[in-house]
């Protein structure tokens, strides 16, 4: 039998290696973790644009993500008061890049409401049409969720949106997400009520009533569907100094 220091020193060794290994296989990985990571978030963004992009947005390589938002996505951050950062401010930030999509609005969520920036990016159709689209971010049932809110040129009309989350349930929360047609009720709403007043979207439980301000609600996810209003209305609310200064432009 082998002695208990025989087993002891074995479980080392082995624990060691593998150690050894994990960290290798996670150092060298990191790279291609990266890449993957940055193309999912770009196709997020292009998916609140899917409608207004030609061919099959479901078909799109990861070459081809890529040349949209090199070709077509111009990328800008802006602070509180909805003026341009220079790319230079935004990597003093703690941001590797100083682009948009480098924006990290988890991490931003912790610094003073005022002291926060805000990634924007224009998508400019082949026809010359261009679509805002912001990020917002929010709490569902179980953690945190996001969207993608896209914009036509006023700045006012929802062209498209897309939706995320971190933990929801699967068939209930999750559906903010995965179910495409409840996403579909957003494209035509509107933000701004005719006498210019901020309004956002609700999302209402039972059924909306208002056509251009209210979606339907998802059943049984009453708490998701109302994280998704109130991240709407708060993170909305926090581009009107940048939409403000398109609409007088």
């Amino acid at each position: 039998m082998h002695s208990t220091s025989s087993v002891i020193r074995f479980v080392l060794i082995m624990t060691s290696i593998v150690a050894v290994v994990l960290s290798f296989m996670a150092t060298s990985l990191k790279g291609i973790h990266d890449t993957n990571e940055a193309v999912y978030n770009k196709k997020a963004v292009l998916a609140a644009v899917k409608d207004h992009i030609e061919g099959d947005f479901a078909s799109l390589t990861d070459e081809q993500v890529a040349s949209i938002f090199d070709k077509q996505i111009e990328q800008k951050v802006i602070d509180m008061s909805g003026n341009f950062i220079a790319e230079a401010d935004v990597k003093s930030r703690g941001y590797k890049g100083g682009l948009a999509e480098h924006i990290d609005l988890a991490k931003e969520k912790k610094r003073e409401e005022s002291d926060r920036v805000l990634p924007i990016y224009i998508y400019t159709k082949s026809s010359g049409d261009k679509f805002y689209v912001f990020n917002v971010r929010g709490n569902g049932l179980w953690d945190e969720i996001w969207g993608n809110i896209a914009f036509a040129s006023d700045v006012n009309t929802i062209a498209g949106v897309s939706f995320d989350h971190k933990a929801e349930t699967p068939g209930l929360g999750a559906e903010i997400k995965d179910n495409k047609e409840w996403a579909s009720q957003f494209i035509g709403k509107k933000i701004f009520a005719t006498d210019g007043e901020y309004k956002s979207v609700d999302v209402i439980k039972g059924g909306a009533k208002d056509p251009v301000h209210e979606v339907d609600g998802i059943s049984g996810a009453t708490i998701t569907a109302d994280g998704v209003a109130e991240m709407m209305e708060r993170g909305l609310k926090y581009y009107q100094p940048f939409i403000n200064s398109v609409k007088k432009s």
